[in-house]
C-alpha cells in the first residue's frame, strides 16, 4: 500500500465531504449533524479505541462503512425478512463501490481499493483478522450510541434477539469491551436478560 499520508487524508476528506450531504440529522452534544458523517466519525474514533495499530485499509474501512447510506433506503426493498437480507448485501456493495471510487479519485492503486472493498462487504469474516475487528468496531459503535435508542423502538423480544445476534459476530476481546460501555440501568437489564449470566 501507498505509505503515502497524503492519500489517506484525502480519501477521508472526500468521504467526509460525500457523507456531509447526507439529508438526515442527528443531534448530538446540543449540535445539529448529518447522520452519517457522524456516524462515520465515530467508527474512526472507536476504531482508534479498540485497535490503535489499526492498518490504514483498516482506517478506510472504517470512516467508509456507511458512506451515502441514505442514496439506498430500506424501503426501496420489499417487507420483510427476504427484502430486508437483500437491502443490506446490496447496501455493502453500494458503500465498497463509492469508497472504490473516491479512493481511485484521489490516486490509490487497484491493489489498496480492493482490500478496503473486500473489508467493506466483511470477506473472510472467520478467516480474516482485520474483518472481524471491523465487525467489532461496528458492534461497538451500534451498542455504544445507538442501542439505546433502537430498545426504546421495539419489544424487549426483538432487542433481546438483537443483543445476542451482536454478541455473536464479536470477537472476545470485542465483547470485553463491550461489557466496559457505561449503559442505563434500563440497558443493562436487557442485556443482563440477552447474555449469559457468566458474561455480564
Amino acid at each position: 500500500m501507498s505509505t503515502d499520508p497524503t492519500l489517506v487524508e484525502q480519501a477521508i476528506e472526500a468521504f467526509d465531504a460525500a457523507n456531509a450531504a447526507d439529508p438526515n440529522r442527528e443531534i448530538y452534544d446540543n449540535q445539529s449533524f448529518p447522520k452519517e458523517l457522524l456516524y462515520a466519525r465515530r467508527m474512526s474514533e472507536e476504531l482508534a479505541r479498540f485497535a490503535p495499530d489499526a492498518s490504514l485499509h483498516l482506517r478506510l474501512a472504517a470512516r467508509a462503512q456507511h458512506i451515502e447510506r441514505w442514496k439506498s433506503p430500506r424501503a426501496d426493498y420489499p417487507e420483510g425478512r427476504a427484502g430486508y437480507k437483500k437491502w443490506r448485501s446490496q447496501l455493502s456493495l453500494f458503500h465498497a463501490q463509492r469508497a472504490a471510487e473516491i479512493m481511485t479519485s484521489v490516486g490509490f492503486e487497484a491493489e489498496d481499493v480492493e482490500k478496503v472493498k473486500r473489508l467493506i462487504v466483511k470477506r473472510g469474516l472467520k478467516t480474516n483478522p482485520e474483518t472481524q475487528t471491523l465487525e467489532d468496531v461496528i458492534c461497538l459503535v451500534f451498542l455504544k450510541y445507538y442501542f439505546n435508542h433502537f430498545a426504546g423502538k421495539h419489544e424487549e423480544a426483538k432487542v433481546i434477539d438483537i443483543v445476542q445476534k451482536t454478541w455473536s459476530k464479536m470477537s472476545e476481546k470485542g465483547r470485553d469491551a463491550a461489557l466496559k460501555i457505561s449503559y442505563s440501568e434500563n440497558i443493562l437489564k436487557i442485556l443482563q436478560k440477552s447474555l449469559r449470566p457468566s458474561s455480564v
